[in-house]
């Protein structure tokens, strides 16, 4: 008996932490994830050490659809490993099981490069995919992008920018679309202008030195000093900026409250203000707060949204 009571106690466990990865999104069902390893490990989609990427497979006789995984750390720190390990394992495996690959990509940070660069190697990281298409069996027309906080961020900005294949290149991968058919980001950053932080927010939204340091200034201090330098950067890789009504479903996922101050640049306003933009231009946007579960109730649980992009994929050029 006592041995039954712990295997129920067990499988509960294990139920109750794969929906927290899903973020509470039952409709999964409750397929036992097994812990995966990459397809493909360090596959260079540029020259520096930083441009690599795992890969994922699904097994398919058909191309399937690709989920590219942008990992967090304000721009300043994280990596691919730890996203794929820590926050996406069991996430990973649902996808393959579902007949979805997943690239998880490591991109230059900006200790190391100021923006455009981490940013611009998440859309050269996708050009590469696309490149790749037929080798890896990915359909190059159902590629999206996942991220949290400034992965987020940077997958928020690939869905709402123009597409920056450049067609006369010699360059065969930047020849490519960076155009994405959805994107779905837990606590992003939907601007990164200090202005907004602080109308939205307040200024214990740029207490983390990711919104300093994007640009290359030492503190806040130094970035208020000398914004006039930086600004068209922040104004460029800011997403809000860049919602049109062409743009693919995006969903944004927060857990804190509107009104809660501490949570800094995860805030929940990020996401508030990106989707009252977003209707206003008529862009296909979901908001889901689970702490406001009243405001956005028809916000699709995940499984769904995945069925939405990937059904109907957004056009892209070759």
């Amino acid at each position: 008996a006592i041995m039954n009571l712990i295997n129920i106690c067990s499988k509960a466990t294990a139920f109750i932490c794969l929906l927290a990865i899903a973020h509470n999104t039952a409709a999964w069902g409750q397929t036992k994830a097994q812990a995966i390893k990459p397809t493909i490990t360090d596959m260079a989609y540029g020259s520096h050490e930083r441009q690599k990427l795992d890969f994922f497979k699904a097994t398919s006789d058909h191309p399937t659809p690709l989920m590219v995984f942008i990992h967090g750390g304000g721009w300043l720190n994280g990596d691919k490993q730890t996203y794929a390990r820590k926050n996406h394992k069991n996430l990973s495996t649902i996808l393959l099981n579902k007949g979805i690959s997943a690239a998880f990509i490591n991109y230059r940070l900006s200790t190391d490069a100021i923006l455009p660069a981490p940013v611009i190697d998440a859309a050269r990281a996708i050009q590469f995919l696309r490149a790749k298409a037929s080798e890896l069996n990915i359909d190059p027309k159902r590629i999206a992008a996942a991220g949290q906080s400034a992965g987020g961020c940077t997958s928020l900005w690939l869905a709402t920018h123009d597409d920056l294949a450049q067609p006369n290149s010699d360059d065969p991968i930047a020849r490519q679309s960076t155009r994405l058919c959805g994107a779905w980001v837990t606590s992003a950053q939907t601007t990164i202008e200090p202005a907004s932080i602080r109308k939205w927010i307040g200024e214990f939204g740029l207490k983390h030195h990711m919104i300093c340091k994007a640009a290359g200034f030492k503190n806040n201090k130094d970035m208020d000093q000398n914004y006039a330098t930086k600004a068209d950067l922040y104004r460029e890789f800011s997403p809000i900026n860049h919602l049109t009504a062409d743009d693919p479903p995006m969903l944004l996922y927060y857990g804190s409250e509107l009104d809660k101050k501490s949570d800094g640049i995860h805030h929940a306003q990020h996401g508030l203000h990106f989707k009252n933009k977003a209707d206003q231009v008529k862009a296909k946007c979901y908001l889901k707060l689970p702490k406001h579960r009243d405001m956005f109730p028809n916000a699709p649980k995940l499984p769904t949204f995945f069925d939405e992009i990937f059904n109907s994929p957004q056009e892209t050029s070759n």
